[in-house]
């Protein structure tokens, strides 16, 4: 078993952080150890293969709630050292930047305790469940800030190679002035037979689709027009499911009815106490309109996060279930030749981040997103810049923002304006 992460005042942490230069290993520590757990465990550990890093890595300490499968977990994913108590990682010396994994509701009390010991802290999205925890997020860091700490937050679809192209095609005015954006981000996976897992609770959770999935298209938005929002115009949430079995029992029953005598009672269920979708209208400062969309239901749609912007000058339009890909339409050139194209984003020598990676037409993945967003997080921490901006605690705290004008609209029945919001 990996020996458990060494307990440390949090105060010689700070001055450890503090005192790092800027070349030197970056000293990292994960909590949760689930599916983002092994989404970023991947990223921290090749990044450096595939990126000039301005700082060597160590995987220095994995967190779980569970010791046998904390050790399994730091063993297979390359981390030295495990834990069940998160603390131990915020208070250790030998750890500068502590990565949030963890469902929503635990967000702000680690981050904060991170940010509050001199970690660096990376969390992954939304901020945090509620707009309160994200609020005392944001100041957290912002406090932190002034001491050399930096926060990150890991919407991870800004550094897919075709979106960070979208960003610079619309910062270098190729789209002209933008009317509209329309964002959908649709799955499938909460049919009826899934069980009740923590993203069906809102205790945990927040919200469901809404903050899982529109979060993601928020945030593509806001990055790729370089714009805000400053009104939901009007929202509909729906809970298409509202009972489902608890988690144990379906585990039994996917296990072939193990323990189980014939005619037993039914399995246990409990109520599932969020939004299986959340549609929504609004506005954005620079005068366009957009609408959102989130489901779990959208029976045949695996992961489709779309987003089309369109402009005077040209539109785009993205599907990630064809993530390699951009569509774009000029209307610059002369109308007989106006169409959709496709730009495979795959050219090291245009698309950003395809540098790192394969020759051209050989696609990346899911993973190389987060391996991308993890070589930009340490070179920030080099010195460096981002091949495209990072969201901090402040940035996403504005996206946390349009969630909760979204709910309010759904719930009021009327418009909000973003300025209710704070």
């Amino acid at each position: 078993m990996a020996k458990s992460a060494s307990k440390k005042s949090s105060k010689s942490a700070s001055r450890s952080t503090r005192s790092a230069s800027k070349s030197a290993p970056l000293r990292v520590g994960i909590i949760g150890t689930s599916f983002m757990g092994r989404a970023h465990s991947n990223a921290w550990a090749n990044a450096p293969h595939f990126f000039d890093l301005r700082r060597p890595v160590v995987m220095e300490a994995a967190s779980g709630r569970n010791g046998q499968q904390t050790c399994r977990f730091a063993e297979q994913w390359g981390w030295r050292t495990s834990t069940t108590d998160w603390r131990e990682i915020v208070a250790s010396a030998d750890i500068d930047l502590v990565d949030v994994c963890t469902p929503n509701h635990l967000h702000a009390e680690m981050s904060i305790a991170a940010l509050d010991a001199g970690k660096h802290v990376s969390c992954e999205k939304p901020l945090a469940g509620t707009l309160d925890d994200a609020r005392a997020m944001r100041d957290a860091a912002a406090k932190a800030k002034r001491k050399g700490v930096r926060s990150f937050v890991w919407f991870n679809y800004r550094r897919v190679p075709a979106l960070a192209f979208a960003h610079q095609l619309v910062a270098k005015g190729r789209l002209g002035t933008i009317h509209h954006v329309r964002a959908n981000y649709l799955q499938d996976w909460g049919h009826p037979d899934t069980p009740l897992v923590w993203r069906f609770d809102s205790k945990q959770a927040g919200s469901g689709a809404h903050g899982d999935l529109n979060a993601h298209i928020i945030d593509l938005a806001r990055f790729l027009t370089g714009d805000e929002v400053t009104e939901v115009v009007g929202a509909v949430e729906e809970t298409f499911v509202t009972r489902r079995r608890i988690v144990e029992e379906a585990r039994v029953a996917i296990k072939g009815g193990a323990g189980r005598s014939k005619g037993k009672a039914a399995p246990k269920m409990g109520r599932s106490t969020v939004d299986d979708a959340v549609l929504f209208l609004a506005r954005f400062k620079g005068g366009a309109v957009a609408s959102f969309e989130a489901s779990r239901l959208a029976t045949g749609n695996l992961n489709r996060n779309m987003i089309e912007l369109n402009g005077d000058k040209g539109s785009i339009r993205f599907d990630f279930e064809r993530m390699n890909e951009l569509q774009w339409w000029d209307h610059t050139i002369e109308p007989g030749l106006r169409g959709w194209s496709r730009i495979m984003c795959t050219e090291a020598e245009h698309h950003p981040y395809v540098h790192a990676y394969w020759p051209a037409a050989h696609g990346l993945g899911y993973e190389h997103g987060f391996v991308s967003e993890v070589a930009d997080i340490v070179n920030m921490l080099g010195g460096g810049e981002p091949e495209v901006p990072m969201p901090d605690f402040a940035d996403a705290f504005e996206t946390q923002r349009v969630l909760e004008a979204a709910v309010l609209s759904a719930r009021e029945r009327g418009p909000i304006a973003l300025s209710q919001v704070k």
